[in-house]
């Protein structure tokens, strides 16, 4: 088993470069930007996606959903995000959103990790809190 206790939480450049990736995943999902949001996830049958009324499975099923979405009302405010790194490769991404004109608190948390074209999301889960 793994001596975990080593583990370096947040390493400044690398907590820098997912959160930069982190906005930038911001910018493509409210401006619908569907090649921009294929390219962050995995290109694996191992990536998923589980969303407020789906769960998809698999790299092609995450982009399909992205292309049959509808672009309206993406704009959202963002708040309590928690980004926390996990050595060089690993990290995860925590927010609470807004849809503009809602009063609906969704949560939305991704995995990250670092291959050798960069970090892409590997599991990612999106809700609605019911009340």
């Amino acid at each position: 088993m793994t001596d975990l206790t080593d583990m370096r939480i947040n390493l400044p450049e690398v907590l820098a470069a997912v959160t930069a990736e982190f906005d930038r995943y911001e910018k493509a999902l409210v401006t619908n930007d569907v090649d921009t949001l294929d390219d962050f996830f995995w290109h694996s049958e191992h990536a998923l996606r589980y969303g407020v009324g789906e769960n998809l499975y698999g790299f092609d099923a995450i982009a399909a959903f992205r292309a049959g979405r509808p672009a309206n009302n993406l704009a959202r405010e963002r708040f309590n995000t928690v980004i926390t790194t996990f050595g060089e490769n690993m990290a995860v991404a925590n927010t609470e959103f807004r849809r503009e004109g809602t009063t609906k608190t969704g949560r939305q948390s991704q995995t990250w990790c670092r291959f050798a074209d960069g970090w892409h999301i590997v599991s990612a889960h999106v809700s609605l809190l019911s009340s």
